[in-house]
């Protein structure tokens, strides 16, 4: 029997191409891009090369490119983000409580800040 995976909002298998380029970061130069050593310094320069590719790809500014850890800081980013930039404009939020729990404490975090938020409650529908 053919094993499907339905989880790739969780983890998704690395190409294989992706992978023979991480490798050496994997094993060689797996410095910390934010130090001043050679280690990091190497390591920085590959991921601002990543990040000026990424750029061209999507059309896009590299300074537009924000690399994040996963899902829930990616949440916190763009929730936060848009609340903060919007808020002149109107400090309320509304939302699912079938969201990720990442949406939520996000959600839940701008109400201690003064943002009013309304957390739908799912049906059957």
């Amino acid at each position: 029997m053919r094993r499907i995976y339905m989880d790739h909002a969780a983890t998704t298998p690395v190409d294989g191409s992706v992978l023979q380029e991480m490798l050496p970061y994997f094993r060689e130069k797996f410095g910390n891009a934010s130090s001043i050593h050679q280690y990091g310094q190497e390591a920085k320069a590959a991921l601002e090369e990543s990040r000026e590719k990424i750029a061209q790809f999507l059309g896009a500014k590299p300074s537009e490119l924000v690399f994040v850890s996963g899902g829930t800081e990616a949440d916190n980013w763009a929730i936060r983000g848009v609340a903060y930039a919007l808020k002149q404009k109107g400090n309320h939020i509304i939302t699912s409580l079938a969201e990720h729990h990442a949406v939520i404490h996000a959600c839940e975090a701008l109400e201690k800040e003064g943002f009013k938020v309304t957390y739908l409650k799912p049906d059957r529908y």
